[in-house]
C-alpha cells in the first residue's frame, strides 16, 4: 500500500508539473543543530522571558506533553530554533532569523525575536551558535503595544511580530512581518528598532487576520478588512546585489476585492506579489511582478537574489515526512498522515518581465530527490543514494558559491515531525551542488 501511495504521488507530480525543468541536486555537507538546543535570555530581560512555552497548552500558563527528545514544555529559557530565514556573509558564517516563536500570537508571549550568526560545521556535522542579538524597542517605534510594553527595553516576543524574511543594509537589518504584514527596521548590533514600516500594495495597505490596526466589527456587520489570510504575509525578503533594491514577497496571495477572488496570472494559476522597496528611504516604489504557485495551496519559504536578475525561490506544500511512510487507510499510528509531496527550489528570472508581469520560473530542484553518492547525509540516509527533505517548512536558501546553495528547515520547534516518527525535528543545514541550476537563465 506504501508503495503504491508513493507511485501515484510521483506520477500525479510528473504529469502536473512535466513541462517544467528539474536540474539534479548532489549532497555535498550536511550539519545538524539538535532540538532540545536552548541557551538562557538576556540578563536585563524581564522574568517572563526566561522561561518560555507557558501558553502553548489549550489554556493559559498550561504546558502540555509533547513527543521527547528531552523534556517537555514549558522550557527554561529560549530555544534556537525555527531559522526562517538566512544570508551567507561569506566566511563560513551565516545570518539566521528565528521567527515567531511556538505559532502564532496567543502563545508565543514568552518567545524573544532574535536573529543569530551560526557556522554550520560540515565536516563534523555540527552547527555552531555565534551571537544572538534579540530585537527590542525602548524608543517606541512602533506604534502599538507590545506584550512587554510595561518594560525598559521592550524586547519583541511572538505576540508582536512573526518575523520570517530579512536582509543586511550597512549597519542595519530590514526584516519582513507576517502578522502585519509589516517591514521593521534595527540596528544590526544592538537590535534596537529604527524604523516601522506598513505594507502598501497599489495604494492599499495590506492588512492580515493578526493586524493590530484592525477594528473589529459587531457580528452583524461581517464585511471583512483584512485582504491576506492569516500567515501570508512577508516570508521571503530578498536584495538586488547592489544593495540598491528590497524585493519582499507575500506568502500568501492578495483578495483582490473588485474581483472578488484571490489574484491569479492569465494561465489561472495563483499568483503571489513580488513588491519593491527603495533599501535605502524604505520608500515603496509602487511596482510589484508576480511569482505564480504550481498549487493554490502552497507557499513559498525563503527568496533570496543570486545576481541582477536571477533568485531563488523555495515554493513546498504542507506535508512533511517521506511518502514511503504514509499511513494505510486502516491505520494512522506509527506513520506520517500527509507526507511531503513538493519540496522545491525554484530559480526565477525576472530579465525582461515588465512589472504587473509573472517572473520566469526557469527550472527547479526538488529536495525530495536530492543525489547522496558519497553517503553524506547524517540523518535520513537511503539505500538508494538519494536523500529527502521531508519537512513541513523549509525556510532557508541562498547561495554560497557558484557551484553551491545552502539549504535549511524551520522545525517549528517543538511540534514539527517530519525526519522520524515520533521525535522532534532538529534544525538542519544541507549544502547542495548544484551547477548547472546556478547557471540556467530565461534566455
Amino acid at each position: 500500500m506504501r508503495l503504491l501511495l508513493t507511485t501515484l504521488l510521483l506520477t500525479l507530480a510528473t504529469s502536473v508539473f512535466a513541462e517544467q525543468t528539474r536540474f539534479e541536486a548532489t549532497l555535498a555537507g550536511h550539519a545538524v543543530l539538535p532540538a532540545e538546543t536552548l541557551f538562557p535570555a538576556p540578563a536585563d530581560a524581564p522574568d517572563a522571558l526566561k522561561v518560555s512555552g507557558k501558553f502553548t497548552g489549550p489554556g493559559n500558563r498550561r504546558s502540555r506533553a509533547v513527543p521527547t527528545q528531552g523534556s517537555s514544555l514549558p522550557f527554561d529559557g529560549q530555544p534556537l530554533q525555527g531559522f526562517s530565514g538566512i544570508k551567507t556573509i561569506g566566511d563560513g558564517t551565516y545570518y539566521v532569523l528565528t521567527d515567531n516563536g511556538f505559532g502564532g500570537k496567543a502563545n508565543s508571549a514568552d518567545a524573544m525575536l532574535y536573529f543569530s550568526r551560526v557556522r554550520p560545521d560540515f565536516d563534523t556535522g555540527k552547527v555552531e551558535s555565534a551571537e544572538q542579538v534579540f530585537l527590542n524597542d525602548p524608543e517606541k517605534v512602533v506604534p502599538f503595544p507590545l506584550a512587554m510594553e510595561a518594560t525598559e527595553k521592550r524586547y519583541l516576543t511572538g505576540a508582536d511580530f512573526d518575523i520570517e524574511g530579512f536582509q543586511i543594509v550597512g549597519d542595519q537589518i530590514v526584516i519582513g512581518d507576517e502578522f502585519g504584514p509589516f517591514i521593521l527596521v534595527a540596528d544590526l548590533e544592538s537590535g534596537a528598532v529604527t524604523e516601522f514600516h506598513e505594507t502598501i500594495v497599489d495604494g492599499v495597505t495590506i492588512l492580515s487576520p493578526d493586524n493590530p490596526f484592525i477594528g473589529l466589527s459587531n457580528p452583524d456587520t461581517p464585511e471583512a478588512k483584512q485582504n491576506v489570510k492569516r500567515s501570508r504575509g512577508f516570508e521571503g525578503l530578498a536584495a538586488s546585489v547592489d544593495g540598491k533594491t528590497l524585493y519582499p514577497l507575500l506568502e500568501g496571495p492578495f483578495w483582490d476585492a473588485e474581483q472578488g477572488a484571490y489574484e491569479t496570472i492569465a494561465d489561472g494559476r495563483t499568483a503571489l506579489r513580488l513588491l519593491e522597496m527603495d533599501a535605502q528611504t524604505r520608500k515603496w516604489t509602487g511596482r510589484s511582478w508576480f511569482y505564480p504557485l504550481e498549487a493554490p495551496d502552497h507557499a513559498i519559504g525563503d527568496f533570496n537574489m543570486i545576481d541582477e536578475t536571477r533568485g531563488l525561490i523555495i515554493e513546498r506544500d504542507s506535508g512533511q515526512g517521506d511518502a514511503e511512510f504514509a499511513c494505510k487507510e486502516e491505520a494512522t499510528g506509527n506513520c506520517f498522515k500527509q507526507p511531503a509531496a513538493f519540496k522545491r527550489i525554484y530559480l526565477i528570472d525576472m530579465d525582461g518581465v515588465a512589472p504587473g508581469e509573472p517572473v520566469h520560473k526557469v527550472g527547479y530542484i526538488d529536495l525530495l530527490r536530492i543525489q547522496d553518492p558519497n553517503g553524506l547525509a547524517r540523518q535520513g540516509k537511503r539505500e538508494d543514494g538519494m536523500f529527502t527533505f521531508p519537512f513541513v517548512t523549509i525556510e532557508n536558501v541562498d547561495r554560497v558559491d557558484d557551484n553551491h546553495i545552502i539549504v535549511g528547515n524551520d522545525n517549528n520547534f517543538p511540534f514539527s515531525f517530519g525526519r522520524t516518527l515520533g521525535a522532534r525535528d532538529d534544525n538542519e543545514f544541507i549544502l547542495l551542488e548544484v551547477v548547472e541550476f546556478l547557471k540556467a537563465s530565461a534566455k
